[in-house]
Formats: structure tokens, C-alpha cells, sequence
């Protein structure tokens, strides 16, 4: 069981490693499928992102800005939406399996911060 604050590494499915902690204590293991696709999809909203903002230094329309903008805000929410998926069908899974009531809490608090 990982402690709050406690660093702690993962493994992905093609063996690279990533390490972490969590601000509360938790009390189930983590099995990410599409690590690899959600750290795709980010580097392509920071692509993206990059060019907004030279949009926005080079001067170009406000509206072409916003469009290219709401693009970003996008991929970011389809990000969040594979995370997600991920999260309930693996994390909370386990979660429920072990009787880890926390962690339910922890996703509904994220869900809400996620969704505003």
C-alpha cells in the first residue's frame, strides 16, 4: 500500500517505467493500458499549443486564435476521457476488489475538478 507522499514506480505494458506519489493513501495497484496513446495525444496538445501561442505573439486574428484554441481544449478533454476509461477499468477495479472506499472518493473529486 503506497503512503501519502510515498514515491512510488510503475511499469507500463512495454516496460518503461514512471514514477509518482499520491496526496492521499491508496490501497490498490495501477495497471495502465494506454499510457503510451495518452502521452501521445499530450504531445500533440503541446504541439498545438505551442502554435497558439506563436498565433498570439505573431499578431494573427482573435478568431483564428479561438479556433485553434478550442482545438487544444479538445484534445485535452479526449485525453482526460482515455485516462479516465483507463482509470475506472483498471485502478478503481482493484479499488473495489480490495474494499478501497478512498479511492471511489478520490475519482469523484477528480471527475468534479475534471468536468468544470
Amino acid at each position: 500500500m503506497a503512503k501519502k507522499g510515498q514515491v512510488h514506480t510503475h511499469v507500463d505494458a512495454e516496460g518503461k517505467e514512471f514514477t509518482h506519489s499520491h496526496g492521499t493513501e491508496i490501497a490498490h495497484k495501477h495497471s495502465h493500458e494506454n499510457t503510451k496513446a495518452v502521452l501521445n495525444r499530450l504531445s500533440r496538445a503541446i504541439g498545438h499549443l505551442e502554435s497558439v501561442k506563436r498565433m498570439v505573439e505573431d499578431g494573427k486574428d482573435c478568431s483564428e486564435v479561438l479556433i485553434q484554441l478550442s482545438a487544444v481544449i479538445a484534445a485535452l478533454n479526449s485525453t482526460g476521457k482515455v485516462i479516465l476509461q483507463d482509470h475506472i477499468g483498471h485502478c478503481i477495479v482493484d479499488a473495489v476488489e480490495s474494499g478501497d472506499a478512498a479511492a471511489i472518493e478520490n475519482l469523484n473529486k477528480a471527475i468534479d475538478r475534471f468536468i468544470k
